[in-house]
C-alpha cells in the first residue's frame, strides 16, 4: 500500500488527529534543546501510520524543526564535531538504503537499544567518576557517525547515538544544542530524496500534512526554548542520560 493510501484508508479520526498533534508539539520541543524524547514521536506516528510511512511523514517536519533550531542556536556550534561525524554519518545513511527494505526492523530495533543502553550506563559510570577527560579516538567518531547515519536513515532513531557522542564530549548545554542542530540539519536534507524517490514515503500528500502539523511544532520549539534556559548543564547532562536510557528500553520491548 502507497502512502497515498495509507493516508486515506486512515482517515484520520480525531483521535489520531490529537495524536499526530501532540507528535508535532514534542518534535518542537525536543528540537529546542530537550533532547532524548524523540522516541516518543517515533512510537506515536509508527502508530499512526505504520512503521516505514512513519519515517516520511516525519522527514519533513524534523527538517523544519531543523531550521528553527539552527536560527536559534547557531551561534553556539561547533563545526569541529559535525566535520568529524558527518562525512561517516552520510555513508551510514547510503548503507541505510541500500538493506532499508531487507533488514528485520524487530531485530535491528532490539540491537540498537541493546547498543543505546549499554553506552548509557558507560556514560552514566563516568558521570559518577566525575570524569572530565574527553575520548580523542578518531574510531569513537567514525564509528558512532555510522551508526547514526544508518539509524537515522532506517527509523530516524540517531538522537540517542548523538546524544551519548555530545555527553562524551562533554558539550556545554547550548554548544550540545547547536552543533546537534546543523549535523541533524544536514543529515535530514541529504536523506530526503531517497525518501522521495526510493523510498516514496514523502510524496505531496504527506507534504500538505506537514504544513498542517507545522504549527504544533513551533509553538512546541518555543515552549522548550523557554524550559531549556531553566535547566543547568549538569541537569541538562543528566536528564539526557536518563531519558535517552528510557528511550533504548522501550526500544527493546517495543
Amino acid at each position: 500500500m502507497g502512502i497515498t493510501e495509507i493516508l486515506q484508508s486512515h482517515n484520520l479520526s480525531l483521535f489520531k488527529w490529537v495524536a499526530i498533534g501532540i507528535a508535532a508539539f514534542v518534535l518542537g520541543i525536543s528540537k529546542s534543546g530537550i533532547k532524548g524524547i524523540g522516541i516518543v514521536i517515533i512510537l506515536i506516528l509508527a502508530f499512526v501510520f505504520g512503521e516505514k510511512a512513519s519515517t516520511g511523514i516525519l522527514l519533513p517536519m524534523l527538517i523544519s524543526a531543523d531550521i528553527l533550531a539552527v536560527s536559534y542556536y547557531n551561534r553556539h556550534t561547533q563545526w569541529k564535531f559535525i566535520r568529524m561525524l558527518l562525512p561517516w554519518m552520510v555513508v551510514g545513511v547510503l548503507f541505510g538504503v541500500w538493506v532499508g527494505d531487507a533488514i528485520s526492523e524487530v531485530v535491528f530495533k532490539r540491537v540498537m537499544a541493546i547498543i543505546i543502553i549499554g553506552s548509557i550506563l558507560i556514560m552514566w559510570y563516568f558521570e559518577r567518576r566525575k570524569s572530565t577527560s574527553v575520548p580523542h579516538n578518531k574510531t569513537f567518531s567514525y564509528s558512532t557517525g555510522f551508526l547514526a547515519g544508518f539509524a537515522t536513515m532506517i527509523g530516524n532513531l540517531a538522537g540517542p547515538i548523538a546524544n551519548i557522542y555530545f555527553l562524551a564530549m562533554r558539550l556545554p548545554k547550548n554548544e550540545f544544542i547547536g552543533t546537534a542542530a546543523w549535523l541533524f540539519f544536514i543529515v535530514n536534507v541529504f536523506k530526503l530524496p531517497f525518501h522521495f524517490f526510493v523510498w516514496k514515503t514523502v510524496s505531496k500528500d504527506t507534504l500538505v500534512l506537514n504544513l498542517t502539523l507545522f504549527p504544533a511544532v513551533v509553538m512546541g520549539f518555543f515552549v522548550g526554548a523557554k524550559v531549556i534556559k531553566l535547566i543547568s548543564n549538569s541537569n541538562y547532562r543528566r536528564f539526557i542520560i536518563i531519558v535517552t536510557a528510557i528511550g533504548g528500553i522501550i526500544m527493546l520491548f517495543r
